[in-house]
């Protein structure tokens, strides 16, 4: 035990602060440098000879921070960490920022910032980015910071902090901002430009300006006027503190933008729910009118969140390294998805040979060290791990002995993990806030990095024990320790002193983050997004087991979200975000500026594909809701690889097992029996894995249970669905094909029944009010098209304006549709007219209400008039509507149609479709 001394102040109002809800007494121990939490405890300091955060040179660092934001829990892991963490001491600013669509880097003189829409790619090939460079500068005449620190955060924005002495700026950032607002003092608005700008429009306190080929607005209060001299715009700010700054779509959007430049963002929070099968989440800013009662803003949505919401969307998008981003006019939006489905283990099945499993676990559980001689937090977390998948499996074919064997070791382990004083312990630290496990490993403790993917295995393990031990999780007993480790990677309180809200958990671009400080130039990083969703897992798993739903669906919320940002942007699922200049299939880590083909430790294909599938458990299936990317990337990575896997078979024989059960099998039967497990796999899980998943069909993400812990599965026409239920009383498990499951008090079941007769169904359709078009005359919801052209016939030479003359048709017939009060159509064509001169095209949209064949509401817009050099042009509704008949209306399964023709010229265009880039955006919801 550590020798005695003076408890600070600090830890006792931890101690507190722990006893409040629930996690131990709040009196001061006796022994000194010892917090305990029911039967377990922690340090409240570092054990001798080991570290916590410090600069690339190991000084030791406290978090970059004002006055202000002192006793708040700092956010490490996020997109933005490095305004706190000084990871490198000859840089006092940060790092690039990541935000999207934007980019940022905090200097001396303000704030860089730049929009990249050019992927570079780098690495031979193996990594595609899209680096941040500077377009200007946002400060204040004559500032020169010493350094800058974080001042404000929530959810998904920021607000960095310069003072000189003589002069103050903050600017607030943020994921999916368009905007940076600014506040200042002592001295005039200053934007420095990386080259001389080209003005597109002036008006006074309005400018707008064109620097490296991307559009920017500033925006000064009303009654001063920006001037341009070379490279550095100024605007006096009178008795005022503000102005703002934003990236426009194009230049047309700059009346839209306008409306909300005075609209500062103050914070941003999500709020989310699991209800009955189905995970909801909202995004919401709240603002402050500088000007005006405008409160409203403009925010752009990443690919996984707009495929999931049917709020409307306006016409404007951005590049981004996650692909296209669409813009919303609101300060909030709401998602829906189907919920991750997740289980303690796979469900019993008559393919199974018990003699066979049953020889496999005793490998496992009479090996001379179960643990394989594992140290510090992440090697155990493993072997934990590995131990936890078995345990369901045991009890499954009633080796009850060979399951209490597994369970002992396992509490064994974490009691020695949860006691503070022996070999091993976890120590808290009152400067960052955060509970760090020693012996560490990987930056747990110098960089902060990798907490959730150390201990959700221990809340995994601990869950496992809570499912057949009850009284070990209270927390008097050793749950106060595991909700200590749920606080530090995932907590869901904003108002906890002692750790900050979700530390490894970026809301806004839907994943993890791994490092601690954020100290690179392409940002931040994950590469095992598998075991970011292992923690999602155990907290579905804890709060099941020990009846705290809110836990529970926090676990969901996380997991069903990161589900979606991994298939789209580890995997490229619908191939829409990967640049076709990348050439993989999959990505073995996502930057903040893009995504490589690599791990941190080997170029091995095996490990670049296998990196995000471990580890394997009953949380893992929400992988084969992506059938098609599976099979890509086993293809890819034999390709790679010269042939099959030889190191990770195991995994890979796994991840195969989600699109193609049988297939994987059979690599199982040819090689299972000269291989070595990977370190946190085994044999027994391995055979009951992959022999449970050939006989009952791969998991189908299409139908969902409506509790956390269900999933279905899919063979032929055969369904089974399988449920567990952790209660102490039976209950009726519904599922969203209208199928009813009875599961016993602490038990799993199963059932079956007839299903689609695809063996490989496609998801269901996305919906929502932006429609892209396909060539054949398609409007369509669904995205992931390919890349195409429509041909737009030649007017004649005759003046068309205004009348459809062989126009270009496309519809969409049973929509149903809410009118959205002051909303309007917009639309974004692109259009070229190769080399031909003096050809305009013209749009026209009609609204058939009930479907009757009559159109109730017309609108003809302005035409587009392209010029004669090869390239797509785009035509929106910025153009202007020319005429319009009828009055809008709800649409009760009506009929939308777009029609598209040459107003004016002697020549035909080109008409792109099948991206979303070409898109009809309707006024409904």
């Amino acid at each position: 035990m550590p020798s005695p001394r003076t408890r600070p102040a600090t830890v006792l109002l931890l101690a507190s602060a722990l006893a409040a809800v629930g996690l131990g007494p709040a009196a001061a121990p006796a022994a000194a440098a010892t917090v305990p939490v029911g039967s377990g405890s922690y340090s409240d300091t570092r054990p001798p000879g080991t570290s916590g955060p410090t600069t690339n040179t190991g000084t030791p660092v406290t978090p970059k921070v004002t006055a202000a934001a002192r006793n708040r829990p700092v956010p490490t892991n996020d997109w933005w960490s490095s305004l706190a963490f000084q990871r490198y001491g000859d840089n006092p600013y940060s790092t690039p920022m990541y935000g999207h669509p934007l980019t940022y880097q905090a200097t001396a003189g303000g704030l860089d910032v730049g929009y990249p829409t050019t992927p570079a790619i780098v690495g031979d090939g193996r990594q595609y980015e899209y680096a941040h460079k500077r377009d200007l500068t946002i400060g204040l005449t004559g500032l020169n910071s010493p350094d800058t620190k974080a001042d404000d955060w929530s959810d998904w924005t920021v607000t960095p902090y310069w003072s000189d002495g003589a002069r103050t700026l903050r600017t607030t950032i943020g994921h999916g901002s368009p905007f940076v607002y600014a506040k200042g003092s002592g001295g005039n608005a200053q934007i420095t430009t990386a080259g001389a700008p080209t003005v597109f429009a002036d008006q006074g306190n309005v400018l707008g300006i064109t620097v490296a080929g991307h559009h920017y607005a500033l925006f000064a209060p009303t009654g001063s006027d920006w001037n341009v001299a070379g490279s550095t715009v100024t605007a006096g700010l009178g008795s005022k503190d503000y102005f703002s700054v934003a990236v426009l779509p194009s230049t047309g959007a700059l009346a839209t933008f306008k409306k909300y430049a005075y609209s500062f963002v103050t914070g941003s929070k999500v709020t989310w729910s699991y209800t009955g099968g189905t995970v909801g989440a909202t995004y919401t800013l709240t603002t402050e009118a500088k000007e005006g009662t405008e409160r409203g803003t403009l925010q752009a949505l990443y690919r996984h969140q707009w495929l999931n919401t049917t709020d409307p969307l306006t016409s404007y998008t951005y590049v981004s390294p996650r692909g296209t981003m669409k813009v919303r006019e609101s300060a909030s939006f709401t998602t829906r998805q189907k919920a991750a489905a997740v289980l303690p283990a796979l469900p019993k099945s008559n393919g199974v040979d018990t003699a066979r499993l049953r020889g496999y676990l005793n490998e496992v559980v009479n090996a001379s060290d179960p643990f394989s001689g594992a140290a510090d937090t992440y090697w155990t977390g493993k072997a934990l791990g590995r131990l936890a998948q078995l345990v369901p499996v045991a009890d499954q074919i009633g080796e009850t002995a060979v399951r209490d064997r597994m369970l002992g070791l396992m509490k064994g382990k974490l009691q020695d993990w949860f006691t503070a004083g022996g070999a091993n312990e976890f120590s808290y630290d009152k400067d960052w806030k955060t509970l760090t496990g020693y012996p560490a490993s990987y930056g747990s403790d110098t960089e902060l990095n990798d907490h959730h993917f150390h201990y959700g295995y221990y809340v995994y393990a601990a869950a496992i024990v809570a499912q057949y031990d009850p009284a070990w999780a209270a927390d008097s007993a050793w749950g106060g320790m595991v909700k200590a480790l749920v606080r530090d990677t995932a907590n869901p309180s904003r108002t906890d002193t002692a750790f900050p809200f979700l530390r490894g958990f970026d809301v806004y671009a839907g994943h993890g983050w791994a490092s601690g400080h954020q100290g690179f130039a392409a940002g931040n990083n994950q590469e095992s997004s598998s075991e970011s969703t292992n923690l999602s897992t155990a907290l579905v798993l804890w709060g099941s087991a020990t009846g705290d739903t809110s836990l529970r669906d926090l676990g969901a919320f996380l997991l069903t979200t990161e589900s979606e940002s991994i298939a789209q942007y580890w995997f490229d699922a619908d191939e829409q975000v990967f640049p076709s200049s990348f050439g993989h299939d999959t990505a073995g880590m996502v930057w903040g500026s893009g995504a490589a083909y690599a791990t941190w430790w080997t170029a091995n294909p095996e490990e670049i594909h296998g990196i995000n599938v471990l580890p394997v458990t009953g949380g893992s299936l929400h992988l084969g809701g992506e059938k098609a990317a599976i099979r890509r990337n086993i293809a890819e990575m034999e390709r790679e690889n010269g042939g099959p896997a030889v190191e990770w078979r195991d995994l890979l024989w796994e991840f195969q097992s989600f699109a193609d059960p049988g297939a994987a099998k059979a690599k199982w039967d040819a090689g299972h029996a000269g291989y070595t497990p990977e370190e946190g796999e085994s044999k027994a899980h391995t055979y009951h894995w992959l022999t449970t998943l050939d006989t009952l069909g791969a998991p189908d993400a299409t139908v969902t249970g409506d509790i956390p812990t269900s999933a279905v599965f899919t063979k032929g026409t055969t369904r089974t669905y399988a449920a567990h239920n952790h209660g102490s009383t039976a209950r009726t498990v519904t599922f969203s094909d209208g199928k009813t499951l009875s599961v016993p008090a602490r038990s799993t079941a199963t059932g079956s029944g007839t299903g689609s007769t695809d063996p490989d169904p496609e998801p269901e359709p996305p919906t929502g009010n932006t429609f892209q078009l396909r060539s054949g005359g398609a409007l369509t919801t669904a995205t992931g098209g390919t890349a195409g052209s429509d041909t737009i016939a030649s007017a004649g030479g005759v003046n068309r304006d205004g009348a459809p003359y062989q126009p270009l048709v496309y519809e969409v017939r049973g929509v149903n549709g809410t009118l959205t009060p002051g909303a309007q159509t917009a639309f974004r064509l692109q259009v070229d007219a190769g080399t031909a001169v003096g050809l305009g095209q013209q749009a026209r949209i009609s609204y058939d209400l009930t479907g009757d064949g009559s159109f109730d509401r017309t609108e003809t817009y302005h035409y587009f008039a392209t010029d004669p050099v090869t390239g797509w042009e785009e035509y929106t509704q910025a153009r202007g509507l020319k005429a319009a008949t009828g009055t809008p209306g709800d649409l009760k399964g009506g009929t939308v149609r777009l029609e598209v023709w040459s107003a004016i010229g002697n020549g035909a265009s080109k008409l792109q479709t099948g991206t979303d880039k070409s898109v009809l955006v309707i006024p409904y919801s």
